[in-house]
């Protein structure tokens, strides 16, 4: 193997905190952020990541990059929430992904040192964050982009099932 092949295959990522959300298993959770509109938690970095919070308090929003660690095995096609058919696993949002890397905005409320105080959530208590970005509608925003199959889709789910989460995780959360 080349050392360009065992780079690409081998990567470290460091979890420097964790999300409390009000929901502990996947079902009844929300599916997107937007479907969590009012879901209060909060997100608890290690203290040695106090001084790289400096000057977050000045945005309204914060991408939460997280490692979903109840996600079932991936799957090459799932059915998504929002449809009724089959679609690559890459064109859809669903955990069970090759690496099960979520990521959501959420609305931030305050920080108290090491804590941010967030709305909007629609992750599972007590999933290990990876990373905080902080949103930029001139960067993030693209109102005007095609969804794809999404457009239409015909079902209105908000919340989700448990189709997609390992059932033996979630009992030991």
């Amino acid at each position: 193997m080349s050392d360009k092949n065992r780079i690409m295959d081998l990567i470290t990522l460091k979890v420097i905190g964790i999300v409390h959300s009000p929901f502990s298993e996947a079902a009844g959770t929300p599916i997107q952020t937007v479907y969590g509109i009012g879901a209060e938690g909060r997100v608890e970095l290690h203290e040695s990541f106090a001084p790289a919070l400096d000057d977050i308090e000045g945005f309204e929003r914060l991408w939460l990059i997280y490692w979903m660690d109840r996600a079932g095995e991936y799957k090459h096609k799932v059915i998504p929430y929002r449809d009724t058919v089959s679609h690559g696993i890459l064109a859809t949002r669903s955990p069970n992904r090759p690496n099960p890397i979520g990521m959501s905005v959420v609305r931030l409320l305050r920080r108290e040192d090491t804590t941010l105080f967030v709305a909007d959530l629609d992750i599972l208590n007590g999933t290990p964050l990876l990373d905080v970005k902080p949103y930029v509608p001139e960067f993030d925003c693209h109102a005007y982009s095609r969804a794809g199959w999404f457009e239409k889709a015909g079902v209105d789910r908000r919340t989700a099932d448990d189709r997609f989460h390992n059932q033996e995780l979630l009992k030991q959360s």
